[in-house]
């Protein structure tokens, strides 16, 4: 069996290559070392599914690594992934859509409340294209009253294509 590749699946494709993230933390959550210490890897798989893999410096000193992958499902008519880090043990699950102008995809996720230890919150992970050769990846956590909380920024600049 072979997956039709569809418009939503070559969105992803302007994702792969190398690219330098830089980041841009809000006051008291820290930041990553040096400018320029992470690296990410995207490649294809078969056309369906990318999977992005990020290494770097943790503020600490010590090294992480992220992995995403991110597809479509035409069942569900949304973009899906998934999303791991070295530094912590909880396995994100992405549900998102694009906007109406095609740049930005907004995948929404369940995650540990890291403001209130035990519970849970609602966090949205937003991918936007600036152009061929830099986006911005940024999270934001909900608030109890609905409103949004940035939580981190950063931005790509490609090093190379595949």
């Amino acid at each position: 069996m072979k997956a039709e590749i569809l418009e939503e699946h070559r969105w992803l494709e302007q994702l792969t290559g190398k690219w330098r993230v830089t980041f841009d933390m809000p006051a008291g959550i820290g930041e990553p070392a040096s400018e320029g210490a992470w690296i990410e890897e995207t490649r294809s798989l078969g056309g369906t599914w990318i999977v992005s893999e990020t290494t770097g410096i943790m503020p600490d000193g010590s090294i992480a690594t992220n992995i995403m992958t991110l597809g479509y499902d035409p069942a569900k008519k949304r973009y899906v992934g998934s999303f791991i880090s070295s530094a912590m043990t909880y396995l994100w699950v992405y549900e998102g859509s694009l906007d109406e102008t095609g740049k930005v995809l907004t995948l929404d996720c369940e995650g540990p409340d890291f403001e209130n230890t035990g519970g849970t919150a609602r966090y949205q992970d937003i991918i936007t294209i600036k152009d061929e050769n830099t986006r911005n990846f940024s999270s934001r956590r909900q608030n109890a009253d609905g409103t949004w909380k940035s939580v981190m920024s950063s931005d790509y600049k490609r090093i190379s294509a595949v």
